[in-house]
């Protein structure tokens, strides 16, 4: 089975409820792959709802710092509001489509991997991924947010390209597509039609690439080390995204250095 894995940043969550680009993506997703499986995070949503209730918005190295206040807000907006909003727009044109969290069926276990962070973690696949496979074979859509718990219960906070790394390499995706509000990559001035795994790291190290960006690429890096090698960053997926590849397509392609 040919798995396609669509992040949705943040950012980018509103254009896909709202304007109907989306639709012609996942058509174009459709004829290339068996099955998608899609996930999202709820960055500027989470930012405005903490901010209306009174909670500090800090970041650190692109990750949000939660606190348990925080994280009833992530839960509420991420799991709560913005997964059913996707779920209910993608049933109502056609296609099949549940939401879930990384803590459903107890797949995947998140561990806190820095205090200061606060219920911040990294997760890790403890179960089986058998029923994910199940629910593609019957043509559905599972629709992802990245909030997991811990081995105690504790909900956590899991930064959706992280989360978007373990749940592919557990799922064996073969492409993993991160739509985001930016048309791509951005190194010595211009958007790169493809860029390594080494340019990606020069260009943390000498500062071209900042905040958010670092997790999503880092993930990138590790998908790649995983063996997953078609690995695109983007706001619009097209016909020409999947048949040109680095000749004239749209956003960008993330390869290894040779």
């Amino acid at each position: 089975m040919k798995i396609a894995v669509l992040k949705i940043s943040g950012k980018a969550i509103d254009g896909f409820i709202n304007s109907s680009s989306w639709k012609e993506s996942l058509i174009e997703i459709k004829k290339f792959y068996d099955g998608i499986v899609i996930v999202h995070g709820a960055g500027n949503d989470i930012s405005q709802w903490s901010k209306a209730l009174g909670h500090e918005v800090k970041f650190k190295n692109g990750q949000r710092v939660t606190s348990k206040e925080v994280m009833d807000v992530v839960a509420a907006v991420q799991s709560g509001l913005l997964n059913s909003k996707i779920v209910s727009r993608l049933n109502s044109v056609g296609h099949e489509a549940v939401g879930l969290s990384g803590f459903d069926r107890r797949t995947f276990v998140a561990k806190v991997v820095d205090k200061e962070m606060g219920f911040v973690g990294v997760p890790k696949q403890v179960g089986s991924i058998e029923w994910i496979h199940n629910l593609l074979r019957e043509d559905v859509i599972p629709v992802f947010s990245s909030i997991c718990s811990d081995k105690n219960g504790n909900l956590i906070n899991v930064n959706a390209d992280i989360f978007t790394e373990v749940l592919s390499t557990a799922i064996v995706a073969e492409s993993v597509f991160f739509m985001s509000d930016v048309n791509g990559v951005i190194l010595r001035g211009k958007i790169q039609r493809k860029v390594s795994d080494q340019e990606i790291l020069d260009g943390i190290i000498n500062g071209e690439i900042t905040e958010g960006m670092i997790p999503k690429l880092n993930s990138c890096i590790e998908l790649l080390n995983k063996g997953i090698k078609k690995i695109w960053i983007g706001s619009v997926l097209e016909s020409r995204t999947f048949t040109n590849l680095y000749d004239n397509s749209s956003g960008t392609w993330i390869i290894q250095s040779s």
